[in-house]
């Protein structure tokens, strides 16, 4: 779960020039502007929320000011946000077997507005962001036989680690904003691949950057880190331009399961990606909209999921796999507001939809597309509340099912991808999805979810499952 676009990464540097009375309500959507006492300030909004913490969990501090810490905090450039996830899930019909978890987290931010803490010129618009997770539980999507997506958001416990990290990296803009260069330990979600829309949804195939990019080494997202930079052109609010460099780890755990440890072996081979987007806004009533194409190249060499070199499947030749040099994914994303209710970007009815693309050679799942329909419950008399409904394809590649083919076929057992061990022999997997997002008071949501899974985990193995969950977030 990132929070980095364009869009909100304008809004972060914003904030230090800006009074901070009376921030933009770039997360807010659906809610009226608290006063800066209880609201998270704009430089830590964006469009779908706090930093990780994704929409529709608001913008609010459930505990107003902390007693008067929180306006103290932000007026010596300190800003802080916790925030705390509970999703319980269970399958009521199919899968492997009938069971239910619950995965979550607690999240801490911790940002720093160097021209407020030390003054000068040569601080202004500098800032070092932070954020820290401690993850609990287990994904039920692992228990019901699904290695290709996950119905929670979390994936679980993390190793014995108390504070996982998850981001740490200065941020510097210049020429009122146009130009922001950031550099550090950053998910590459955080910035490209990433909407404001797609946290509003449990499923995490959509969350933070999306699938298969982020199940690619050099696309790496939340919880992971890469160290890297980015530096965004933005001429004008409706237009920007990203590029990023990031350093491609080689091991299962970027940062290793504490994600403090940035040194570690193999960092040699590097990731870039680049974003264009466009965000208009039509008509009187600013319909906005989120139009996005990127691309990210991997240098490294990968292992070809079925050839040999030979055109043989290595799985029964016995000899190494072929090495592939480099990888590739591509993405579209889009989003527009077609009826406005109210003030915020998320705040009316939208129709919003992504299309991905992963090199099928190393890659399990090739490509990933997406459409939506989100909207508030303005309808009905619960504008602060959000309803949303999603249908995912997925599809895997010639190369992964060729490999698995062989498998089946000589007895042999099945290989892992990027995908995990699959249960069978893959081909597709629907998924569908509705939410309804219930606004308690400031900063606290419960949301009921429902998914559908057809063909679990892109195999007839299991029978489709039925999944019921109910999502719970405070921001403290």
């Amino acid at each position: 779960m990132g929070a980095g676009t364009a869009e909100a990464q304008s809004s972060k540097s914003k904030a230090s020039s800006e009074d901070l009375t009376n921030p933009a309500p770039m997360g807010s959507e659906t809610q009226p502007v608290p006063p800066l006492s209880t609201t998270i300030p704009g430089f830590l909004q964006s469009p779908y929320g706090p930093p990780s913490f994704g929409a529709p969990y608001g913008t609010t501090h459930m505990f107003g000011t902390w007693g008067g810490v929180q306006p103290w905090l932000q007026k010596h450039g300190i800003y802080v946000a916790v925030d705390v996830y509970e999703s319980l899930m269970g399958n009521v019909t199919g899968g492997r077997h009938q069971t239910e978890t619950n995965a979550g987290q607690v999240g801490v931010t911790v940002d720093l507005d160097w021209h407020q803490i030390l003054g000068g010129d040569w601080s202004k618009d500098l800032w070092l962001h932070t954020l820290m997770v401690n993850g609990h539980g287990r994904n039920l999507s692992g228990d019901i036989g699904d290695n290709v997506t996950q119905a929670q958001q979390i994936y679980g416990a993390r190793g014995n680690v108390v504070a996982h990290l998850v981001w740490a990296y200065g941020e510097k803009a210049w020429f009122n904003r146009k130009v922001d260069l950031a550099a550090g330990w950053i998910p590459t979600g955080t910035f490209f691949n990433n909407s404001p829309w797609l946290c509003s949804f449990a499923n995490v195939s959509m969350c933070g950057n999306v699938t298969p990019t982020k199940y690619l080494n050099g696309g790496r997202d939340w919880p992971s880190g890469n160290m890297g930079t980015v530096l965004r052109l933005m001429p004008n609010p409706h237009l920007y331009l990203m590029g990023g460099l990031f350093a491609v780890s080689p091991h299962s755990y970027n940062g290793g399961i504490s994600g403090w440890s940035w040194a570690q072996s193999g960092l040699g081979k590097l990731s870039t990606e680049v974003e264009l987007g466009w965000i208009p806004e039509f008509g009187k009533d600013k319909l906005i909209g989120h139009y996005k194409v990127g691309a990210m190249y991997d240098n490294s060499r990968y292992h070809d999921l079925y050839d040999d070199g030979s055109g043989q499947a290595w799985v029964l030749s016995g000899r190494s796999p072929r090495y592939q040099s480099g990888q590739t994914s591509v993405w579209v994303l889009m989003d527009q507001m077609l009826i406005r209710h109210g003030d915020g970007p998320m705040n009316g009815l939208m129709l919003a939809g992504y299309y991905s693309y992963a090199s099928g050679q190393t890659s399990a799942m090739n490509h990933h597309l997406v459409g939506s329909l989100l909207d508030t419950g303005k309808l009905w008399g619960r504008p602060l509340d959000t309803w949303g409904i999603a249908y995912q394809w997925m599809n895997f590649s010639r190369a992964a099912t060729l490999q698995q083919e062989a498998s089946f076929d000589n007895g042999l057992p099945f290989q892992s991808t990027n995908f995990g061990v699959p249960h069978g022999i893959q081909s597709h997997e629907n998924i569908y999805e509705f939410f309804y997002s219930y606004h308690i008071m400031n900063g606290l949501t419960l949301q009921p979810d429902f998914q559908y899974f057809n063909r679990l985990g892109g195999t007839t193995r299991y029978k489709d499952a039925a999944v019921l969950g109910l999502v719970f977030n405070a921001a403290l």
